[in-house]
């Protein structure tokens, strides 16, 4: 559990003594309320009859439901640090960053807004701030298959953590709505923009695990599972489908020329051209001359 700092503390020990409940227990709802974003808390302290609910507008679920001084108590409690929680920075989630379905089976968790430790009441947890220090707070996170993610808006700038490393990207002109894998071991890692689906290797990598880096070192940490072959080499002026130009000759050359139009003869001769064809194809290729 992220541990209170000196200011958290004193204000535990201030809402303990108003609301009449021990500080482990206004301590156990502070992180119910904080983890249900401000909104909503699931909690279970004995103080609090046991397991319940919190709904912010006015729901209540206590164990000892009918104990109606209590759950006035315990509400006036989570409306209380919800409003705290609202002012501190970085702490709730807001806006929007959607995660997608094409995963390989592996957990995916993304938020927007801040994490723990931007606020005077936590002590910064730092393996929560595996980005840069330089790139200041991300405008959203989120982790799937072991690999993490934090993407700053202002500086247009994408922090992934993968396999120890950690790549940061320039993202241009794109506006990161969220990322995903594909499926199987070894998928690339894409993400949504304006634009759509675009895989991550697609962006300039600015620097690895602080190093900068040049675009003839750019490497994507997970590159694109399949790549289209080139294109296949396309036959000479009246060259046969599948026949191979003489090693060396050029196709605008005088002797290749004239080895074309024998190869046309012979598709002439074997009834694969017609007289008119080959008359065409020749007269074509002499005009090259």
């Amino acid at each position: 559990m992220q541990q209170l700092t000196p200011e958290g503390q004193r204000l535990v020990a201030d809402l303990a003594q108003r609301h009449g409940f021990s500080p482990d227990a206004v301590t156990h709802m502070l992180f119910a309320v904080l983890h249900g974003n401000g909104s909503m808390a699931q909690f279970n302290h004995p103080e609090f009859a046991g397991s319940g609910q919190w709904m912010q507008g006015g729901m209540m679920m206590l164990g000892d439901m009918f104990n109606h001084s209590l759950k006035g108590r315990v509400d006036a409690l989570c409306n209380e640090l919800s409003n705290i929680l609202a002012n501190q920075p970085g702490l709730l989630q807001s806006g929007s960053f959607q995660s997608q379905s094409q995963s390989g089976g592996g957990q995916q968790q993304q938020n927007a807004g801040g994490m723990l430790g931007e606020s005077s009441l936590f002590v910064p947890d730092p393996s929560q701030h595996w980005w840069p220090r330089e790139l200041g707070q991300p405008n959203a996170t989120g982790s799937q298959n072991n690999v993490q993610y934090a993407y700053f808006a202002g500086p247009r700038r994408l922090a992934v953590k993968t396999g120890g490393q950690v790549w940061v990207y320039d993202t241009l002109d794109h506006q990161i709505g969220g990322f995903s894998q594909q499926q199987g071991v070894g998928g690339s890692i894409l993400f949504t923009s304006q634009y759509g689906t675009v895989v991550l290797s697609s962006l300039p990598v600015v620097s690895i695990d602080g190093v900068p880096q040049q675009p003839s070192q750019q490497q994507a940490p997970q590159p694109a599972a399949s790549m289209a072959p080139p294109p296949a080499p396309q036959p000479a002026p009246g060259q046969a489908p599948g026949a191979t130009p003489p090693a060396g000759a050029s196709p605008s050359s005088e002797a290749d020329i004239f080895n074309a139009i024998e190869r046309l003869g012979k598709l002439r001769a074997d009834g694969l051209l017609t007289e008119e064809e080959f008359a065409a194809k020749k007269a074509e290729l002499l005009g090259r001359l």
